[in-house]
């Protein structure tokens, strides 16, 4: 009974190992946010910090750069804020610094409608948000799935004219099971199941 029991908590333990999800935090710097109805690009932006990493913790400094762009306004405006639609690109590169693997760490688009909101301050400024959920290869060759906020510089009294500058920016990526761990946990139930099954026979 002892050894069953044991063979039970391995076959569980081993799939579960998998289920464990590792979170990545990216911030983002400056860089242009230009565009029009049909899309809007970011370019130039700075990497500046990346906190959750291969274990490396809080890393910080020139890392890399954070591009992306949009599908087209599906509705809405660009002064007053909209929807974008899902798709377009969103692409995290490192350049090897701190310990950090040198490339591509994230390769995605948005997975659903992106929202650009226009902010009003008590002053009559503007800012804009701009947020959106992301799914992609992550540099190990996994799917991964995310979200990101991307914040713009004060535009002043005036309105969204095409281009301005990002403030800051935050994208989460979380690892998700792949499709081989979510077999072999399937496989470990099956196999506890004849196992049990056996033993009430007996």
């Amino acid at each position: 009974m002892r050894r069953l029991l044991l063979l039970v908590l391995l076959a569980l333990a081993l799939p579960m190992a998998a289920f464990a999800s590792s979170s990545v935090d990216f911030t983002n710097s400056s860089g242009t946010l230009s565009g029009t109805s049909a899309g809007l690009s970011l370019s130039g932006s700075t990497l500046i910090a990346v906190n959750g990493l291969g274990g490396l913790g809080l890393v910080t400094g020139n890392l890399g750069t954070v591009t992306f762009s949009t599908a087209a306004l599906t509705s809405g405006s660009l002064q007053m804020g909209g929807t974008f639609g899902a798709g377009g690109s969103f692409v995290i590169t490192s350049n090897g610094s701190q310990g950090l693997p040198s490339g591509t760490l994230f390769n995605g688009s948005f997975s659903g409608p992106v929202t650009w909101t226009l902010i009003t301050l008590a002053n009559g400024t503007h800012n804009y948000t701009l947020s959106g959920s992301l799914t992609g290869m992550w540099y190990t060759g996994i799917t991964v799935n995310g979200a990101t906020v991307q914040l713009t510089i004060n535009t002043g009294k005036g309105f969204f004219n095409g281009s301005t500058m990002i403030s800051s920016g935050d994208t989460n990526v979380a690892a998700v099971p792949e499709p081989g761990s979510l077999t072999l946990l399937g496989t470990g139930l099956v196999g506890i199941a004849g196992v049990l099954r056996r033993k009430l026979k007996a």
